[in-house]
């Protein structure tokens, strides 16, 4: 059915929620914030970080900007490798490219964090690009990002790409892009957000998607 798989990172591929959330209470904490619940933090883990202070914390822009230095500070030394590969990600990637799919990443995480955590875990190989968000505010939502790629892939007929992804960002911005979308209920996102967000098809594990 799809020939061109767009795969989010966080939440999809990975469970990055000790780094980002070690992250998130270390910037919290230079604003004076304690965090008693790290669990509670597991919501930043999808949209970009400004939009996340922000929205969470009633952060000003300029705040929410300040905010996501202090998290970078940590994150780019300690939190990028606080991650885990879900189980049976590798052989859904090799299956898959035995397949001769094409496959994307299409995440919000910026590209520098992006291509050390591919090489890390030793995922990039299975890449054949990898759309990622800039530092700046150029290139920092979903949509933005899935247009960055489309744009790379250069594919006119947008029936054979499908974008997969935990939360409710990835299924607006496929929808934004004139894509379809798939919504892996094993991350962040509930059913019910995936659902609302107007995902085209749903999963339950990676088995569902090398199935689908």
């Amino acid at each position: 059915m799809f020939d061109v798989l767009l795969f989010d990172l966080d939440g999809t591929l990975t469970d990055p929620s000790e780094g980002i959330t070690n992250s998130v209470v270390y910037a919290l904490n230079k604003f004076g914030i304690e965090v008693e619940d790290k669990r509670t933090l597991l919501k930043f883990i999808g949209p970009p970080l400004v939009k996340g202070f922000a929205e969470f914390y009633c952060f000003s822009h300029e705040d929410s900007l300040r905010a996501t230095e202090f998290y970078r500070e940590t994150f780019r030394v300690k939190g990028l490798f606080e991650n885990e590969v879900y189980d049976g990600v590798y052989d859904m990637l090799q299956t898959l490219k035995d397949a001769e799919k094409t496959l994307v990443i299409a995440t919000s995480k910026p590209e520098e964090f992006t291509l050390k955590i591919l090489k890390h875990f030793d995922l990039l190989k299975y890449f054949d690009f990898v759309a990622a968000a800039t530092f700046d505010e150029t290139r920092n939502t979903k949509d933005k990002v899935i247009a960055y790629a489309l744009e790379h892939l250069n594919i006119l007929d947008k029936s054979k790409i499908v974008m997969i992804g935990d939360r409710y960002h990835d299924i607006e911005g496929a929808k934004a892009n004139g894509i379809a979308s798939v919504g892996v209920l094993y991350g962040f996102g509930s059913k019910e957000e995936l659902k609302n967000a107007g995902a085209d098809y749903l999963v339950n594990n990676l088995r569902e998607i090398v199935e689908f």
